[in-house]
């Protein structure tokens, strides 16, 4: 059967489209994961990412603070993490977590780190997207959800 050249490119452009949605628009790990200097990475400078390590405004997110002992802390952020949607941790040692967290339409990876201060009772955090430019606050929104979910018992 003979279709017309603009069925066929709306054809393609759908079945592109579709190709692209079933496989992921994931991205692959960014280098710049993991402690540096002690610190988690800046931002790169495009609106789709938060840190709470003193970079700049326009990224900067407040660090999650607890009260409890150390091992409570680390079982409680674990535990919040895992009562988000799309979430998978990738690494976890005893001072850094670096989890995933997919969108579930269009399967977008955007890569969340969490480093413990011990003395200061911190967890210094970061939440980047891998793709695209902004991300329309999501990872800013992940943050405070996270954050909400952290801090609802009472020892903190």
């Amino acid at each position: 059967m003979h279709y017309p050249k603009r069925i066929k490119l709306t054809l393609l452009s759908l079945t592109i489209g579709l190709a692209t949605m079933l496989t992921g628009c994931g991205g692959n790990m960014p280098d710049t994961l993991g402690i540096t200097n002690g610190k988690l990475s800046p931002c790169p400078d495009k609106p789709n990412c938060v840190v709470s390590h003193n970079y700049d405004e326009q990224h900067f997110i407040d660090a999650l603070s607890y009260q409890s002992e150390f091992p409570a802390a680390y079982k409680k952020l674990l535990d919040a993490i895992t009562q988000m949607p799309g979430n998978k941790i990738i690494t976890k040692n005893e001072r850094y977590i670096h989890a995933e967290f997919t969108s579930r339409i269009m399967r977008y990876i955007d890569d969340v780190e969490f480093l413990f201060d011990r003395e200061g009772k911190r967890i210094e955090l970061r939440s980047a997207s891998r793709l695209g430019h902004s991300d329309m606050g999501v990872n800013r929104e992940r943050i405070e959800t996270l954050r909400g979910i952290f801090e609802q018992s009472n020892d903190r």
